[in-house]
């Protein structure tokens, strides 16, 4: 007897790999949504920003102002999707957002007018809005076939993004080049990795969605009338809303304080690609902490970190601090964007999970509205410096508001 427990559980660990392979897999696949939806369509921007801003004479409001123009659509997106998804499959909206971002990131290149680029770059916010709270439906949807793995799962699909973080850091320097408006050949280059992106994370999100359809009919509907109601959320999405008015700051205007700092253009670029590159590598660190925190503390972990990420930067100059704060921060801001998921999973029936995650998007997207203009119109005030400052100064604030939320269901 104990010979035969013996092999059958010999055998179990490979069945258990083969099974569990194919998933994360698919969460791979479709983390390139994310990485369009944020690691290009927006974060890349931080690259671009000293270019746009020294041909086009910005001053740090008027930069900061793309970004919350693009903060400005995701909102729309993120306020529609409710909407939107009674009418087309979560997948349909995903591959519909894909392509638009790709064509919107190539038409970036064509422009030249800050009122023009104001525009593209709010409805390009709409377009990533689709693809980034869909992405996390179906994440969640994949999530939720492994529970073992559900915290791997989406740690994969958020810290995605990293992928497009890296891809802008090798594109965007290569494809700048020293002549009036040079700066519009990289929107031509991050147009073209987003249409490569589509191609992989379209097909991840069609194949989750035909397995969720098929094990649809086993869906417990009734429990929405459980589902808790939203202001026992609000300590989580006050704390996530500051969130994303500080980490925002940091993502737009962490490049120009480098290079006004006076580091070279490959210290910036370095740094940068480590950013991505801990982004990534962020899915297996802190997937642990996602299945085991069914409340807020999670978030207000991260929050944490990410205000002394932050902080480094605005107080020492030094190249070493500001790979410090790269790996710090990257390794950490989508976490707890994925924390927030998790914590629709723990909370909220399945059939609520498209609202939850939307209501986290709309408070995020808030924060983001926010963040670039304050950020900027202290930067411009008081330095670059005092900005990051503030950043972190509300990610505090947002880590002890999001400590205050409590687990709604039973763990």
């Amino acid at each position: 007897m104990p010979t035969k427990s013996l092999d059958a559980a010999s055998t179990a660990t490979p069945t258990e790999a083969a099974q569990r392979l194919p998933t994360l897999m698919l969460a791979a696949g479709l983390s390139l949504g994310s990485a369009i939806a944020l690691g290009l369509a927006r974060f890349a921007y931080a690259l671009l920003l000293p270019s746009m801003k020294l041909d086009l004479g910005w001053s740090f409001a008027q930069a900061g102002a793309m970004n919350t123009a693009n903060a400005l659509g995701y909102l729309l997106g993120a306020l529609a999707f409710p909407r939107l998804a009674r009418r087309w499959s979560t997948g349909a909206l995903f591959g519909a957002g894909c392509v638009a971002t790709a064509l919107l990131m190539a038409i970036s290149g064509l422009l030249a007018d800050t009122h023009s680029l104001l525009a593209l770059r709010m409805i390009t916010g709409v377009s990533s809005a689709a693809v980034f709270v869909s992405g996390g439906v179906l994440a969640a949807r994949l999530a939720s076939a492994r529970p073992h793995d559900a915290g791997l799962v989406l740690g994969l699909y958020y810290g995605g993004t990293g992928w497009g973080i890296v891809a802008s850091s090798v594109l965007v320097p290569l494809t700048i080049f020293n002549v009036v408006h040079g700066w519009q050949f990289a929107w031509f280059a991050l147009a073209v990795a987003c249409a490569v992106f589509s191609a992989i994370a379209i097909g991840a999100a069609r194949k989750i969605e035909s397995v969720h359809a098929m094990g649809s009919s086993t869906a417990h509907a009734s429990d929405a009338a459980d589902a808790p109601r939203w202001p026992r959320f609000s300590p989580a999405l006050a704390g996530y809303g500051l969130f994303g008015v500080g980490y925002i700051g940091y993502m737009t205007f962490i490049v120009a304080l480098l290079r006004n700092a006076g580091m070279s253009a490959v210290v910036v670029t370095g740094f940068y690609l480590l950013l991505g590159v801990a982004t990534v590598v962020s899915a297996r660190l802190w997937s642990s902490l996602l299945d085991r925190m069914h409340g807020g503390h999670a978030l207000a972990i991260l929050n944490a970190l990410l205000a002394v990420a932050t902080l480094l930067p605005a107080l020492f100059t030094q190249p070493w601090v500001a790979f410090v704060s790269g790996v710090l921060f990257g390794a950490t801001f989508l976490s707890a964007v994925a924390s927030t998921t998790a914590f629709v999973r723990h909370n909220l029936p399945a059939s609520h999970w498209g609202k939850g995650i939307s209501a986290f998007t709309i408070v995020f997207a808030f924060g983001q509205i926010v963040g670039p203009m304050v950020i900027g119109w202290v930067s411009d005030g008081a330095g670059l410096a005092r900005g990051l400052v503030y950043s972190a100064l509300l990610l505090a604030a947002g880590a002890v508001l999001a400590a205050c939320q409590k687990p709604l269901r039973g763990a």
